[in-house]
C-alpha cells in the first residue's frame, strides 16, 4: 500500500505506475539496487547503481570517508537521475539500508506537491488523522457527513464524487499557452523542463514500444476535438487492447490497462460505442493559466464541449451527482449506520488531546511510520481489531527496527548515533501519547466504517462492470476507489477499500495487464 509521500512521487514507466525516489533490491546481479527517477528531461528512467559485488561498510570510519570524498558526496553528489547521487546516499552518515529502502527520498518533492493548484498528491480519508492534526481529523468527519447527506437526497451538499479508474498512462493534452498549439504529455508536465508532444515525431523521439503507440494514438484523435486550456485523463485502452471475454456465462467486451479488468456486455449501446473506438480515456482533472508553471487545476472535465467522434470514447470520471442530487441513494437504514459511525466518531475525536495529533502533523516523518506499521496489517488483509495491543504492537514494531539497526552498526559511535535516535523517537510513546493513540485507532476505525458503507454504495453506481483475472478465471471486484472532492475549498481525498486494493494488488493469484 501506498503511503501519503509516495503518493507524492507515483509516475509512470512503460505504462506502469510506479514510485519515484524510492530504491529497491536488484535481482538481476547487474546492479545492487535500483531506483525509478525523472531525469533532465523530465522522463521516468530506471536507474541502476552499486555493485553486487561488494558491501557497504559505513560502519568503518575511513572507508565512510573515503568514499565520500572521492565521489564528493558531501560537495557535488549530483543530480537525482546519476547513480552517484543514490549511491552517495547509501553511503551516508547516520543511515542504515534498510531505513533507505523503506523510504522515500522527499527533498523538494513535498514543496512540489504543495504547490497551489497542482493535481499531486491525495490521501486516504482515514490517514488525514494521521497526517492532518486536529484539522484534518475534522475534516475527514465533515466529509463523510457530506458524503452521507448527498447520497440520502440532500441537495446543498459541496461535495461531489469521482470514480478513481485504473488506467495508464495519464494523458494530459491541449493548448499549449506559449505558442498555442497542441499537444499531448506524460506525467512530468510541471516539471522546470516540461516534455509536451506536438506532433508524431515528438512522440517517437521521445518514447517508444507500446507507450509511443498509444501516446501517437491520442495526439492524432484528440488533436481535432477542440480542447481548450489542458485537461488530464487516464488512458483506458488503444484498438489492439480490447478483447471479447466470456464471464461467467456472459459475454463482454473488456479492457486492461493495469489490475482491474474493465467488462461492458456485448450487444449493449456502450459495447457497440467502444468497438468502435480506437482510443478510450477518463477525463478528471482541468488546468488553467497562462504557463504551465502558473496553472492551476480544479477537480472535473466539461466533456459536454468537446467534439464527439466514434473513434474516441471518452468520458470525465464523475458520477454525476451535481445532477442526481435529491435522489436518495443511501437506504434510511444505510445512514443511520453511517451516522451512527460518524457520531462514534465525533465522540472520540473529542477526547483525544489536540497536542499530540500535532505532534505527528509537525513530524511527518514518525507520521509515515506509524502509517507503515498500519499498512503491516493491510497487507495481510486484516484491520486493527484490538486498539490498545495495535499501540502496543506499533511500540514493539518501534523497537524491534531500533535493535535491528544497533545490531548491524560496527563502531561506538554508530551505536551511540542509533541509541539517540532510538531515545528520541520513543520520547513521543509517552503514557498520554500512548492513551490519545489508542483513541486515534478507534477513530480512524470508525471513519473506515462509514466508509466502506459509502463505497459499497458508491460502487453500484459505476458504469462499467469490473472484475480480476485470477489463474482460476474472473472474479467480481470493486473499483479502484473514488475521490471526495469539497468544491469550497477544491480539496479531495480518496476512498479506497483497502483490503480489497491489496488482495487484487499484492495477491500472488492475480494476473496485472502488463504481466499477460
Amino acid at each position: 500500500m501506498k503511503s501519503f509521500i509516495e503518493h507524492i512521487n507515483e509516475a509512470e514507466y512503460d505504462g506502469r505506475k510506479v514510485t519515484l525516489n524510492k530504491p529497491f533490491r536488484s535481482n538481476d546481479k547487474k546492479k545492487k539496487f535500483y531506483v525509478y527517477v525523472k531525469n533532465e528531461k523530465g522522463n521516468i528512467i530506471k536507474l541502476g547503481f552499486g555493485d553486487p559485488n561488494m558491501e557497504i561498510k559505513r560502519d568503518d570510519p575511513g572507508r565512510l570517508a573515503g568514499f565520500r570524498a572521492r565521489h564528493q558526496c558531501d560537495t557535488d553528489p549530483g543530480p537525482k537521475w546519476k547513480a552517484r547521487y543514490w549511491s552517495c546516499k547509501f553511503w551516508e552518515k547516520g543511515k542504515t539500508v534498510t531505513d533507505l529502502l523503506d523510504s522515500v527520498d522527499i527533498c523538494g518533492n513535498l514543496l512540489e506537491a504543495s504547490r497551489s493548484g497542482k493535481n499531486t498528491h491525495m490521501t486516504h480519508i482515514e490517514d488525514r488523522v494521521i497526517y492532518g492534526g486536529v484539522k484534518g481529523a475534522r475534516e475527514a468527519i465533515l466529509a463523510l457527513r457530506s458524503l452521507r447527506d448527498m447520497l440520502a437526497g440532500k441537495v446543498s451538499s459541496s461535495t461531489d464524487v469521482t470514480e478513481k479508474w485504473d488506467g495508464a498512462p495519464a494523458v494530459f493534452a491541449g493548448i499549449d499557452p506559449a505558442d498555442g498549439k497542441f499537444f499531448v504529455a506524460k506525467k512530468g508536465i510541471f516539471n522546470a523542463k516540461a516534455m509536451v508532444y506536438k506532433s508524431e515525431a515528438d512522440v517517437r523521439n521521445d518514447t517508444s514500444g507500446d507507450l509511443a503507440d498509444k501516446l501517437v494514438t491520442a495526439f492524432n484523435e484528440l488533436k481535432d476535438i477542440g480542447i481548450k486550456d489542458v485537461i488530464q485523463g487516464d488512458l483506458m485502452f488503444t484498438k489492439g487492447d480490447l478483447e471479447p471475454e466470456s464471464i461467467d456465462g456472459e459475454k463482454y467486451i473488456t479492457f486492461q490497462p493495469n489490475t482491474l479488468v474493465y467488462a461492458v456486455p456485448t450487444g449493449s449501446d456502450l459495447a457497440k460505442t467502444i468497438s468502435k473506438a480506437n482510443l478510450g480515456i477518463v477525463w478528471h482533472t482541468t488546468y488553467k493559466g497562462d504557463s504551465f508553471e502558473s496553472m492551476t487545476a480544479s477537480y472535473g472535465v466539461d466533456i459536454s464541449s468537446l467534439k464527439k467522434k466514434s473513434s474516441v470514447w471518452q468520458k470525465d470520471a464523475g458520477l454525476g451527482f451535481k445532477n442526481l442530487s435529491g435522489t436518495a441513494t443511501l437506504t434510511k437504514a444505510d445512514t443511520e449506520e453511517v451516522t451512527t459511525q460518524l457520531s462514534k466518531a465525533g465522540k472520540i475525536f473529542q477526547k483525544i488531546k489536540s497536542t499530540t495529533l500535532n505532534e505527528l502533523e509537525n513530524n511527518p516523518e514518525l507520521a509515515s511510520k506509524l502509517e507503515t506499521f498500519n499498512n503491516t496489517l493491510v497487507r495481510k488483509r486484516e484491520r486493527i481489531e484490538n486498539t490498545a495491543k495495535h499501540v502496543n504492537d506499533l511500540i514493539a514494531w518501534f523497537d524491534k527496527k531500533h535493535k535491528a539497526e544497533y545490531k548491524k552498526r560496527k563502531s561506538d559511535k554508530g551505536k551511540r548515533d542509533i541509541a539517540l535516535k532510538n531515545e528520541n523517537e520513543m520520547k513521543f510513546f509517552s503514557k498520554e501519547n500512548r492513551k490519545n493513540l489508542d483513541m486515534m485507532f478507534q477513530l480512524m476505525n470508525a471513519i473506515v466504517d462509514a466508509k466502506l458503507i459509502i463505497i459499497n454504495k458508491l460502487d453500484k453506481l459505476k458504469e462499467i462492470d469490473t472484475f480480476i483475472r485470477t489463474k482460476k478465471g474472473f472474479k467480481v471486484t470493486g473499483s479502484e476507489g473514488f475521490v471526495a472532492i469539497d468544491y469550497n475549498t477544491n480539496g479531495a481525498v480518496k476512498l479506497v477499500d483497502r483490503l480489497e486494493f491489496s488482495t487484487n494488488n499484492f495477491s500472488q493469484d492475480v494476473i496485472k495487464g502488463w504481466e499477460r
